[in-house]
């Protein structure tokens, strides 16, 4: 554990000085309200490998289950490999399961802007380039729709960014679940290079950046 606070200490210095946001970014104006009773949602984000991304809402406050799979494209039930062609349509995407009365989606879409990704890049994140590493939120009714727009603008209007947002905002068709292995990825392989340097300093902004939202875990 002592070494595992020590890489998230060097994460969060290489994040801080490689950060896309010109600064802290302003909560949604338009969102949905806590629910007054709990219950379960789903939330589905593309932005880039999909481990770094589960790692993040696996942290948050209010998400129970955070899963790696594919969306966006058309072929049933691809494969790692298959979507790792850019041929399939598909983008590497998080299904994030909450509960409306502990968080909101609006929330939930700050932390996809402010630390799980960087939304002004075009069809690549980081290291990883083409179609299926772009930046897109899969929306799973009209409400969802309303709150991602209107926070996109938002953002744009207020030049949160230093360059122009490209996240596309969808309607979900369906969602694939990731082989076994691709799941808790990070958990399993903390140490991993790709995950030291890209993902760890996720985490360590989303403690440092949203600690309201850190659960933690």
């Amino acid at each position: 554990m002592r070494i595992l606070n020590a890489l998230l200490v060097l994460g969060l210095s290489a994040c801080m000085s490689s950060s896309v946001a010109a600064g802290p970014l302003p909560d949604p104006v338009a969102d949905v309200p806590l629910a007054k009773a709990p219950g379960t949602e789903t939330a589905v984000f593309a932005g880039g490998c999909f481990w770094g991304v589960e790692a993040v809402f696996d942290n948050v406050k209010g998400v129970s289950k955070a899963v790696s799979g594919y969306s966006g494209g058309t072929l049933a039930s691809p494969s790692y490999e298959q979507v790792s062609s850019g041929t399939t349509g598909h983008a590497e995407s998080v299904s994030v399961t909450y509960d409306p009365s502990k968080v909101t989606y609006g929330q939930l879409l700050k932390v996809f802007f402010a630390v799980a990704h960087n939304p002004t890049e075009l069809n690549r994140q980081g290291p990883d380039t083409g179609t299926q590493y772009r930046s897109a939120i899969f929306y799973a009714n009209p409400e969802q729709q309303r709150v991602a727009q209107a926070y996109i603008a938002q953002l744009q209007a207020a030049k949160a960014f230093r360059q122009p947002i490209v996240t596309e905002v969808v309607a979900l068709k369906v969602f694939y679940p990731a082989e076994g292995y691709h799941q808790n990825y990070l958990v399993h392989n903390p140490y991993q290079p790709y995950i030291v340097i890209n993902d760890l300093p996720k985490l360590a902004a989303l403690k440092k950046e949203l600690p309201a939202l850190y659960s933690g875990k």
